[in-house]
Parts: structure tokens; C-alpha cells; sequence
């Protein structure tokens, strides 16, 4: 199976500098943009199928890639990104002045934020929808989702993995 990894753009979070994770914003004017420019990369290619996650900035990308390729699409709560806790959606500032522990803390991604997601709860939610998207009989495939699940999923697949996913990138892998 053909796998193409996509994070999503820019975000309006990106853009007033807050913690994502499973804080649902949109995409920027930028972000479509980008998402547009990832599109005319991929037609003419054929689909079998797109799954993304389900937070707004993945399914705003996923509509915009899916005007190209024109496949079926599937909505995976397991793509979502890690759930950072009392920490997502904050902005660095804010984050800073109400929660300096947990910042502190969230350096580490081994350290669950407070309300948050574990990082084996989250790596073995995003393995287990990774393995039924491979349990799936099909050629190629489109993910969009974010650089937390696109980095486990790499990781799984033993293949490189970069230090920053841009906004729209597409990353290929093979997964017999």
C-alpha cells in the first residue's frame, strides 16, 4: 500500500502562537492556500481512499485535497492529534502565566499534560487506526492529519522522521 501523509496547514493557532494538540481551529487564509498548492501536487493521481482526523484544520484540508481527487473519505477520531490537557488552545503566554509547571513539563513529550493524553494512550490510539487503515485491501491512500500522528505513524514504519512537518507537506510510504 502506497501512503500519503499530510499535516494539515496553517492554522489560526499557529498564527496566534497556542498550543494545538486536540484544540480544534481552522486553517488561515495561508493555510488553504497551501492546501491548494498540495492539491495540484496530487491530481491526476489516482486514490483509493482519504482518511483524516477529524478536527477542524484536518477536515478543512482533507475538502480541499479531496476537489482534486474526488474519492471517498473517511473521518478517524484515532487521527487526531495528542490531547495536551489544560494546555491546549492556550497561547504560549497564557499557558506560561496560569500553568508554568505543565510548560515546564510539556518539554518532555514523555510527560502527560494535566487532563491530558499519556503518551502510550495516544501513540497506541494512533497505532490502532494506523493498522486498520493497513487491513484495508487498497493501492494508494491519502491521511491528513498532524505532525504528532504522521511522526508515530513513521516511526511505526521504521522510516525517517523530520523534525518539523510543513504545513501541507506530503510524505510517501510503503506499508505491505
Amino acid at each position: 500500500m502506497k501512503i500519503l501523509l499530510i499535516r494539515h496547514g496553517e492554522t489560526t493557532g499557529d498564527v496566534e502562537d497556542r498550543y494545538g494538540g486536540s484544540y480544534d481551529d481552522s486553517l488561515t487564509e495561508k493555510g488553504r492556500q497551501q492546501l491548494q498548492e498540495t492539491a495540484k501536487h496530487l491530481a491526476g493521481i489516482r486514490v483509493d481512499k482519504l482518511y483524516t482526523s477529524t478536527l477542524k484544520r484536518a477536515k478543512e484540508s482533507a475538502e480541499i485535497i479531496n476537489a482534486a481527487l474526488n474519492t471517498e473519505v473517511e473521518y478517524l477520531d484515532g487521527l487526531r492529534e495528542r490531547n495536551y490537557g489544560v494546555l491546549g488552545g492556550l497561547t504560549k503566554q497564557e499557558a506560561l502565566q496560569k500553568y508554568p509547571e505543565a510548560v515546564e513539563a510539556h518539554k518532555d513529550p514523555k510527560n502527560t499534560d494535566p487532563e491530558g493524553e499519556s503518551l502510550t494512550e495516544f501513540s497506541d490510539r494512533v497505532l490502532r487506526t494506523f493498522q486498520y487503515i493497513s487491513s484495508q485491501k487498497l493501492e494508494t491512500v491519502v491521511v491528513v492529519s498532524h505532525g504528532g500522528p504522521i511522526k508515530t505513524i513513521l516511526r511505526q514504519l521504521a522510516l525517517p522522521i523530520p523534525e518539523k512537518i510543513g504545513d501541507g507537506e506530503i510524505i510517501e510510504a510503503h506499508h505491505n
